[in-house]
């Protein structure tokens, strides 16, 4: 018997009604009422959220202009700041060696960390003055205590919304999956917002000379983007790890957000002193200073990432394998042949 369950229940030797005693199942009307009334609770306050979001995100294209949304300039630099982003995601994506994950969950993640990637501008912008009299010290505290926290924290809440709770997320690795998305998702807004910043659209043009637009800020937001899809994918698997471990489920999750959360702020906190340091140690253009932190710094994380995954990996195989070659017991039978040549190939 279970040891959380009542001391009743456990006693029992099954022969007792033990409803509204010890044990609870809908039986009666007001039993269905209550699962009807929490039912429309949880979706409502689901559906309350998305609709907060969705009206931050309409104001904050409003303060821009309505024509930011239609400019094709514009799309071309927001592309061009998330094709290393884009790419990131797609590896994680395909590294999943479980079931392929459907288009639905994807498209429907990645539309919900847009709009919560809204909260996270809402309260760093809330939070940001309370810093500021600190100097340096409260640029680091802002960065440790409020960007890296609400950031990753926004972006597993576009994988819990929906993706999490569907019975299609059916591996851990698949957290890691619909983290890296939700990273994707939130860097196609942040990159929008910071060239919509940088450059003046009425002078904007298609073509070559886009790319040189408010002091190639596609570039350097195509530097930027990786990482979150690097820090979300990390928050994402331990996301996935804490479904399939409800017994130890919110410290499994924290310590997911805890680990994204301290590579983001260290990050933000790195990559201004470092770059400028390197640039005047080697004579090197900020920019290319800034390239060579970025591939440094994401390359090393996003390494420890992709080794996470590939381990993964290897136990599913191996266990599939395993499985495969017990069913005969050598391994050679007709049941064990297709697997074992399914991923032989």
């Amino acid at each position: 018997m279970d040891s959380r369950s009542d001391p009743v229940e456990r006693g029992d030797d099954g022969d007792r009604d033990l409803y509204d005693v010890a044990t609870w199942e809908e039986r009666t009307s007001l039993d269905g009422l209550a699962v009807a009334l929490y039912w429309l609770l949880t979706r409502s306050a689901k559906a309350l959220l998305v609709l907060l979001a969705g009206v931050i995100l309409l104001s904050i294209f409003a303060s821009f202009g309505v024509g930011l949304i239609f400019d094709p300039a514009i799309a071309v630099l927001l592309a061009l700041s998330t094709v290393p982003a884009l790419g990131l995601a797609a590896y994680v994506y395909v590294s999943d060696v479980t079931t392929g994950e459907p288009l639905s969950l994807l498209v429907a993640t990645f539309l919900l960390s847009v709009l919560t990637a809204t909260f996270a501008a809402v309260l760093n912008g809330a939070a940001r003055p309370l810093f500021e009299p600190l100097g340096f010290l409260g640029t680091i505290l802002f960065f440790f205590v409020i960007v890296g926290p609400i950031e990753e924290t926004v972006k597993l809440l576009a994988v819990r919304l929906y993706a999490y709770t569907d019975e299609r997320f059916d591996a851990v690795i698949d957290g890691a999956v619909y983290g890296a998305i939700a990273g994707l998702g939130f860097a196609v807004i942040e990159n929008l917002l910071y060239i919509a910043r940088s450059v003046d659209i009425a002078e904007l043009s298609l073509g070559l000379a886009a790319l040189g637009a408010g002091d190639g800020i596609a570039a350097l937001r195509a530097l930027a983007g990786p990482g979150h899809v690097v820090y979300s994918a990390f928050a994402g698997y331990y996301l996935g790890l804490a479904k399939f471990n409800p017994e130890n489920r919110g410290p499994i999750v924290i310590k997911g957000l805890v680990i994204a959360a301290t590579i983001h702020a260290l990050y933000n906190t790195l990559v201004g002193p470092v770059t400028a340091i390197a640039s005047g140690l080697f004579g090197l253009p900020q920019v290319l200073a800034l390239f060579g932190f970025v591939v440094v710094f994401q390359g090393a994380f996003g390494y420890v990432l992709l080794r996470k995954i590939w381990r993964y990996r290897d136990a599913y195989l191996a266990t599939r394998n395993a499985r495969g070659s017990g069913a005969t017991g050598d391994g050679r039978g007709p049941e064990a042949t297709p697997e074992r040549d399914e991923f032989e190939e």
